[in-house]
């Protein structure tokens, strides 16, 4: 049947507009030397102006569907994961014995009981159950809870429904949001009756959620796994966390996990061999913890040994630069070159020294570290500040700033290393603050949680260590910390107009990093220890510094991404370096990534070229699915051989016991859908809800006419006619 819905301005319009056609198209009929013809011209002028006016009108082609079924109850409930939690009360109306049993037997006693019966009482409904999100049959699948998928399903199935009465805890984790749904529904006229399961409180456990372990560490060196614990017990509760690898050999650290709250905390591994190793990081089962299935976590971790590039440049060479040198020269993992300004001697020469600062780009790029001493314009030109931050930008290289009492570095303010510092300078005083006393450094919380201030084998010893170390008696004039910059230590006698002076502060920059080393007197710590925290606080900067320009290096190609461990959903964003058969960095040519997902998938992705001289490529995938995604980077008409390389992406835990139940979500569905939430002690009450529901309304299928594309064809071949015909009939 044919149904238009005009306005009142729209129907006059067309009414006005089809009289006035109709005045021209008789005009001109009697005008026409050929009135057979032109009636047949204009009368299908007057058509096409019919259906123009018709279409103003929203015409709609309905058809109304009477069913020849009973009137249907559809009853959907849960079966995740999480359905498994222990939580559900037993209501009198199912049990006489009252009792808590998890939330899928609660179901099932529903379900058996003889609660349905009034409903399907002399013929009249049709009961169907079903359920929805089963966990898939393959252990290592995802799993889920979706809410709005099955009642979606539901609609498009059924063509009588009565009312639907969903069984869940509500936890949906996949899919599209429930009230979308629950607005078809609504526009059905098929309310919904959530019956919310299990409780709206935490069961009490402890949950290992995360371990964020980097992807390598350098063999005979520690390496800091940071992980994270949620605890849902009303109490403190001192416990171990334990890490062990596949030998048996395990590191342990006390900790103590507050009530009710997430502790983010770490704990340190050493690496003894090259390859990959697996370890599994767990924290035991503590008194009155229910679940025990998420207190432990598997990851692997790569150890490789390493050959870091540093190039040291200073002016005079003062007691921190003399020590700094001796560490970084017999570090075996180190290569080192110098690069010494003395303002009365000349350039340095010797064993490891430069004669000038690099001239060639290529020459330059091969530096993971950088030391810049107390050097400025006097020494590097502002064409050699700009290659700098190009290095550390675009090729993930690090930079140390280590001012001194000359204040050179104060001209490099006026150069492109400008924005890298990251303090702010008092140019007030520019030779730095002297003491008479020996002044100590204070780590921050930022600091006491960073891999670059673990002088101690473990957490616990560290603060001690660092109220231990031999103070400065000389440090530069810092106002304040800039925007984005980590603080790891302060002045610990000193303060200024925005709180202690900072010395010790990182900041990420472009694709590297810099560190601004605010002292000259790390080289005391030598004292009544020798090399032991000297040494170590160096190499440890070094090998952070270096760590995500090294992550995967080629002969061609270097690779980096981030995150280091993605989880499915998430985005990595490739970075690459390429560089042509001279080392040099490429300026012509593609870098192509072969992706290989863990089930077998392949694809292409051509990186970027970033508009810089560096070779600097980038480019995204998303992951979707757990396991070992497997890189492999080429060049465009490279010969070597190609980089390969693995991206570890974790799969998460979607679908967990002992979460809270969110009746919310189920409220806000019938809400929607003009239903009623039954709580498990109202049972009794949904039978009558549901009795009173008035007959399923007839569907009614409507196709709207007016922006159909088949009333588009229709009209534009009309026009088409009416211009052949006019044509022929020689009116022009």
């Amino acid at each position: 049947m044919l149904h238009l819905s005009p306005t009142p301005h729209t129907l006059w319009t067309g009414i006005i507009a089809l009289v006035a056609v109709a005045v021209l198209c008789v005009l001109s009929w009697k005008r026409s030397p050929h009135p057979g013809r032109t009636a047949a011209l204009e009368g299908l002028r007057l058509l096409i102006a019919a259906v123009v006016v018709v279409l103003l009108w929203q015409p709609e082609w309905r058809t109304v569907l009477n069913p020849d079924t009973k009137p249907q109850i559809a009853i959907l409930w849960d079966d995740s994961k999480s359905m498994t939690t222990v939580d559900a009360a037993l209501p009198p109306v199912l049990s006489e014995a009252a009792g808590v049993v998890s939330r899928a037997e609660w179901v099932k006693k529903a379900l058996d009981s003889e609660l349905w019966k009034p409903l399907q009482a002399n013929g009249a409904n049709e009961i169907t159950t079903s359920s929805f999100s089963s966990p898939p049959a393959e252990a290592s699948a995802s799993s889920g809870t979706d809410l709005e998928a099955p009642l979606s399903d539901l609609l498009a199935k059924q063509t009588n429904l009565r009312a639907v009465v969903m069984l869940s805890d509500g936890d949906y984790n996949l899919g599209q949001p429930p009230v979308a749904a629950a607005q078809k529904l609504r526009l059905r006229g098929v309310p919904i009756f959530p019956i919310p399961v299990g409780s709206k409180v935490r069961l009490p456990d402890i949950d290992l959620l995360s371990v964020t372990a980097p992807t390598y560490g350098i063999v005979g060196e520690n390496v800091q796994i940071p992980f994270t614990i949620r605890s849902s017990l009303d109490r403190q509760v001192r416990t171990i966390v334990r890490l062990r690898d596949e030998t048996g050999k395990e590191r342990t650290k006390d900790i103590v996990i507050p009530p009710n709250s997430e502790t983010y905390d770490s704990i340190l591994w050493r690496l003894e061999k090259d390859g990959s190793s697996t370890l599994e990081l767990s924290i035991p089962v503590t008194d009155g913890e229910l679940i025990a299935a998420n207190n432990t976590r598997k990851f692997t971790i790569s150890g490789k040994p390493e050959k870091i590039r540093v190039l040291l440049i200073e002016t005079l060479p003062r007691w921190e630069y003399r020590f700094l040198r001796n560490a970084l020269e017999r570090d075996p993992g180190v290569e080192l070159s110098c690069l010494l300004f003395h303002p009365s001697l000349g350039m340095g020469e010797g064993k490891d020294y430069l004669k000038e600062f690099p001239a060639k780009i290529e020459e330059l790029a091969k530096y993971d570290v950088i030391f810049l001493g107390d050097v400025g314009t006097g020494q590097i030109t502002p064409e050699q500040c700009s290659l700098i931050r190009g290095l550390v930008e675009n090729q993930a290289s690090g930079l140390i700033f280590m001012p001194g009492s000359q204040g050179n570095q104060f001209s490099l303010l006026d150069t492109d290393l400008s924005d890298l510092l990251p303090v702010i300078l008092d140019e007030a005083d520019r030779q730095g603050i002297s003491e008479g006393i020996a002044s100590p450094l204070t780590l921050t919380t930022e600091g006491r949680a960073s891999l670059l201030t673990m002088l101690g084998n473990s957490e616990e010893e560290n603060p001690e260590i660092w109220r231990r170390l031999p103070g400065f008696f000389w440090n530069a004039a810092v106002v304040k910390a800039k925007g984005g910059a980590e603080v790891l230590a302060v002045h610990g006698n000193r303060r200024g107009k925005f709180g202690p002076v900072p010395l010790l502060v990182t900041k990420p920059a472009g694709s590297g990093k810099v560190l601004f080393m605010g002292i000259d007197s790390a080289w005391r710590w030598r004292r009544g220890v020798e090399d032991l925290y000297h040494y170590r606080f160096w190499g440890q900067v070094a090998r952070w510094m270096s760590y995500q320009r090294n992550m995967a290096a080629g002969q061609r190609v270097r690779l980096f991404f981030n995150p280091e461990r993605p989880e499915p959903g998430s985005t990595v964003t490739l970075n690459a370096n390429a560089f042509d058969p001279n080392g040099a960095p490429l300026k012509e040519g593609t870098v192509a990534v072969d992706l290989t997902s863990p089930d077998g998938r392949s694809q292409r992705i051509e990186l970027q070229k970033n508009e810089t001289a560096w070779g600097a490529y980038s480019g995204r995938f998303k992951v979707d699915v757990p396991g070992a995604w497997k890189l492999r980077a080429t060049t465009s008409g490279a010969e070597d051989k190609p980089l390969e390389t693995t991206i570890l992406a974790q799969g998460t835990e979607v679908e967990k016991i002992g979460q809270p139940s969110r009746p919310e979500v189920l409220e806000e569905m019938a809400k929607v859908s003009k239903g009623r939430i039954i709580q498990p002690d109202q049972l009794a009450e949904l039978i009558k809800e549901i009795t009173a529901l008035p007959e399923p309304r007839p569907l009614e299928n409507r196709i709207p006419l007016w922006s159909h594309w088949g009333t588009v064809l229709a009209l534009v071949a009309l026009l088409g006619v009416f211009w052949v015909g006019r044509k022929l009939n020689g009116a022009f």
